[in-house]
C-alpha cells in the first residue's frame, strides 16, 4: 500500500487504537475484533514485549486490510528496524527529527508526538504526515481548536485522554482522527480475551467519530 492510501485508512476511519500486548496471539484477536468494529489502524507500542516479531506476525496475517504501526519510537534505529519488520507508519512520543527524516526516506506516514503551537508547526516543517497532540488530556478539545486557528494546515490526531464522551467533541474541533488505548482495548479487556467488548468499544468510538464529522458538514 502506497504512502498516500495509508494516511487515506487513518483519515477515512478516523480511529487509531493503540495497543500493548503480550504476546503476537493476544494481539491479533484484538486486532480481528477492532477490525470487526471499523478499525483498520493499530499502533503496537514498542514497549510491547517482541513488539517486532508482534508487529512482523500481524502485518503479513493481515496484508493490507489492516494497518499495523510502530509506537513510542524514540530513535532512528527502532524506526527503521520498526520499517523493516512490516510497519506501516510510526507513531512517536516526542518530536525527533531524525526519526521523520527517516520515515520520509522510506516513504512511510509519520507522526510525532507533540504538545504546543511551536512543537507543532516544527514538526510539520520538518516533513510529519500528522501531529500527535499528546497528552490530550492536559489541553482537551478547546486547546485543540485554538491552536488550529492560526495553524489550519496541521492534520493533529489527540491521544491521551481520548474518551468516548468527548471523542465527538475532538471531531468538532479539528481532529483529524483520534488515538485510544485502554478506553479500546484495555489490558483488563485483552486478559480476559473478552473481544466482544472490543469490537463494541470500537463500534461506539467509530459512531461518535462519525457524529463530531456530520456536525461540520
Amino acid at each position: 500500500m502506497k504512502h498516500s492510501e495509508k494516511l487515506a485508512v487513518i483519515r477515512q476511519t478516523g480511529l487509531v487504537a493503540i495497543l500493548r500486548a503480550e504476546s503476537p496471539a493476544r494481539l491479533i484477536a484484538a486486532a480481528d475484533a477492532l477490525l470487526a468494529g471499523g478499525v483498520r489502524a493499530i499502533e503496537v507500542t514498542m514497549t510491547t514485549p517482541g513488539a517486532l516479531s508482534v508487529i512482523e506476525e500481524a502485518a503479513r496475517r493481515f496484508g493490507d486490510e489492516v494497518l499495523f504501526g510502530a509506537g513510542t519510537v524514540l530513535d532512528a534505529e527502532t524506526a527503521r528496524s520498526a520499517i523493516l519488520a512490516g510497519a506501516a507508519f510510526l507513531v512517536t512520543p516526542t518530536f525527533s527529527k531524525k526519526v521523520v527524516r527517516l520515515a520520509r526516506r522510506y516513504s512511510v506516514p509519520v507522526m510525532p508526538g507533540c504538545y504546543t503551537p511551536t512543537e507543532m508547526l516544527t514538526a510539520w516543517e520538518a516533513g510529519a504526515d500528522m501531529i500527535k497532540f499528546f497528552p490530550a488530556s492536559a489541553g482537551g478539545p478547546e486547546m485543540l481548536k485554538a491552536i488550529l486557528a492560526p495553524l489550519p494546515q496541521l492534520e493533529v490526531v489527540p491521544v491521551g485522554g481520548v474518551t468516548l464522551a468527548n471523542a465527538a467533541e475532538f471531531i468538532r474541533k479539528g481532529a483529524a482522527a483520534l488515538g485510544v488505548g485502554g478506553e479500546l482495548a484495555s489490558q483488563k479487556l485483552l486478559d480476559a480475551r473478552d473481544f466482544a467488548e472490543i469490537t463494541r468499544r470500537a463500534e461506539a468510538f467509530r459512531a461518535e467519530i462519525e457524529s463530531g464529522r456530520k456536525a461540520l458538514s
